[in-house]
């Protein structure tokens, strides 16, 4: 790796009794698209040697401002300052060779090449791939970013592709680093690990903005924190002097409610039938699975935890469709045997399916939504009639969705990639809901939303179980699972543990069952 920069640290600066130095800021920068003014004149200075964290809802205009401050937009008005004097960002590759480097919530990887190939496509020049295999393992040992050269990336799991975008953005040396999310898809521990990564990067000298909705995160790990909303600048506060509640009034201007997790209706008969459910792995570690076994009833919501890369991605493909069962009857959805069946087939018995990766798997990145809705609904009957789509229904589901799940973007449709993250969310959750599911099977519902958005959704997938959906909820954050879940069961290298009642198991169970210390299921218990 190249050495560390020998920019002032921010305790450096402190003791010459002034403010760390700006290495990038923006000043009054304001952004439109069309009639919606997606940033209104935002002001921002990340300072050397520490972490800035950048808050708001989905929708507040996070994205626009990160993408002007690497030369992914051009600011209509307002400018950007490097070190203090004015620059312009035509491109991505520009911001990076000045040191501004950029790790987005949905990543830019191939699936089909390696760990090493996809890294090298990142960066200038043409390093040979040994060398740069061996400056990826050196980046490794020196942050604590667990990342294999020579793994094909299609095996990874969400979690390690985005230790892979770390690791690429790292080896450009960058002087300000900016994360979107980046803790969203790991676990306690590996989010632990990352923030010994950022500390050590600002004890170097650098600058990095940090993007999260978790506040305790932020409270944890930054220094300053700006807030926006609305496209507006709110405020800017030491987050170490805050609360997660105060922080999360001012980002949405109000109270975020918590989700009831309380049954307070029957269960039904199981609309989720497992049996001895086993599938073969391609090669991706925990990739297999190994006689899974599992029922979930009309009206109850059962979480599935577990580490990155355990088997929750095969489990999810397989309730699915995307990967057929040799045995039929191991997967049984509402009484019909179903594990012969495709996606299409699976949802005209009414399940509905949100995947871990929305832009790309979910929803179609250059297609417009409306025709994103099409993608899950043209076997229903309602919007495809005799092979012809009706327009007219098609738009009016479309429009149904966004205005229920106030799915916020700006133009009339635009293409999926457009949406930020959370926004792009509920409007997926939103399609499969509407579809009146009698199963749905969620992974990661919360990846990357907002306090407010995250609420809803949780809130929106309660109301379902009471309204006598069945629903499977796939996540890595255990404060959700035992915040809205009835029952949770652990995935452990392909192996599912038998569901606890929430009330009867603490995060202590959890996590030992998560690390492997299980016996048929008693491990989820607590004490």
């Amino acid at each position: 790796m190249a050495e560390p920069i020998q920019t002032r640290s921010a305790d450096d600066s402190a003791e010459a009794g002034a403010l760390p130095a700006s290495l990038l800021e923006a000043v009054a920068l304001t952004k439109r698209f069309g009639a919606l003014v997606a940033n209104d004149h935002v002001s921002l200075a990340i300072r050397a040697g520490e972490t800035h964290a950048l808050l708001g809802e989905n929708g507040a205009g996070k994205s626009t401002l990160v993408k002007m401050m690497c030369g992914l937009l051009q600011p209509d008005s307002g400018e950007l300052l490097y070190e203090g004097s004015p620059i312009f960002f035509p491109d991505p590759a520009s911001s990076r060779a000045k040191g501004v480097g950029v790790v987005f919530q949905h990543f830019a990887l191939f699936d089909a090449m390696t760990v090493v190939e996809n890294v090298a496509l990142g960066l200038p020049g043409h390093e040979p791939l040994p060398a740069l295999a061996a400056r990826i393992d050196e980046c490794v040992a020196r942050y604590g970013l667990a990342v294999e050269p020579y793994r094909r990336v299609g095996e990874l799991s969400v979690g390690e592709r985005q230790r892979v975008e770390i690791v690429r953005c790292l080896l450009g040396n960058p002087r300000v680093l900016i994360l979107d999310e980046p803790t969203s898809v790991l676990t306690p521990d590996e989010s632990e690990s990352l923030f010994r990564t950022v500390d050590l990067l600002t004890d170097e000298g650098r600058a990095v903005l940090f993007i999260s909705h978790k506040l305790d995160e932020v409270r944890r790990l930054c220094h300053r924190a700006t807030v926006l909303r609305g496209g507006k600048f709110i405020a800017e506060v030491d987050p170490r002097t805050e609360t997660a509640g105060s922080l999360a009034r001012l980002m949405v201007g109000a109270e975020v409610p918590r989700t009831a997790r309380t049954l307070t209706h029957d269960l039904g008969e199981p609309r989720l039938l497992v049996r001895n459910l086993s599938v073969k792995g391609d090669g991706s570690r925990g990739s297999a699975l190994h006689a899974i076994n599992l029922e979930i009833r009309a009206g109850e919501i059962v979480g599935v935890a577990g580490v990155a890369g355990n088997g929750q991605t095969t489990l999810f493909e397989a309730l699915s469709g995307e990967k057929l069962a040799e045995d039929p009857e191991s997967i049984v959805i509402d009484r019909t045997p179903a594990g012969g069946l495709g996606p299409t087939a699976r949802r005209a018995l009414r399940a509905g399916f949100v995947p871990e990766e929305r832009l790309g798997h979910a929803a179609a990145p250059d297609m417009r939504l409306s025709d994103n809705v099409l993608l899950t609904t043209h076997g229903d009957g309602a919007i495809v009639k005799m092979g012809v789509v009706s327009h007219s229904a098609l738009y009016a589901r479309f429009q149904e969705i966004v205005k229920r799940f106030d799915v916020r973007f700006g133009g009339r449709d635009p293409k999926a990639r457009r949406l930020s993250g959370g926004n792009l969310q509920k409007f997926v959750i939103g399609r499969e809901v509407l579809r009146e599911p009698v199963l749905i099977v969620v992974d990661q519902p919360t990846w990357g939303v907002d306090a407010a958005a995250a609420g809803f959704i949780r809130t929106t997938l309660r109301t379902k179980a009471a309204e006598g959906c069945a629903v499977l909820v796939i996540s890595q954050d255990l404060d959700e699972l035992l915040e809205f879940t009835d029952r949770i069961a652990v995935m452990c290298e392909g192996r599912l543990t038998a569901p606890v009642p929430v009330a009867e198991t603490s995060r202590e169970a959890i996590g030992l069952a998560m690390g492997g210390s299980h016996d048929d299921g008693e491990a989820t218990h607590g004490a």
